[in-house]
């Protein structure tokens, strides 16, 4: 398995080629994943490059990090492992009569 880097401060016009092909020039990469809004479908601004070994992940992050693509200076470091968040209740609890007692006759 290989090593996750996380980039940040990409451009919103940005796609996932121009960073692939960036990449490229460090090493090998296992996978390439622009991270879009859901509902939209537009860039959020970051991306997640899998390399194939930590070498190439190390030479990659010295290679790109402050690097500049389309205007923006590239933030590019290790990624974080993924937390596990709680889930969000989003109607504030349980289902019931939100209006109090009410007589049912």
């Amino acid at each position: 398995m290989g090593t996750k880097l996380y980039v940040g401060n990409l451009s919103f016009d940005t796609v996932e080629a121009d960073i692939r092909s960036l990449f490229e020039q460090a090493g090998k990469i296992e996978d390439c994943a622009l991270i879009t809004d859901k509902f939209t479908g537009k860039s959020r601004g970051f991306a997640f490059v899998t390399m194939t070994s930590q070498d190439e992940a190390q030479k990659a992050i010295s290679q790109f990090n402050g690097h500049e693509l389309d205007g923006r200076a590239l933030r590019v470091n290790e990624a974080k492992p993924r937390e596990d968040r709680p889930r969000r209740d989003f109607d504030g609890g349980g289902r019931g009569d939100r209006g109090g007692y009410r007589d049912r006759r």
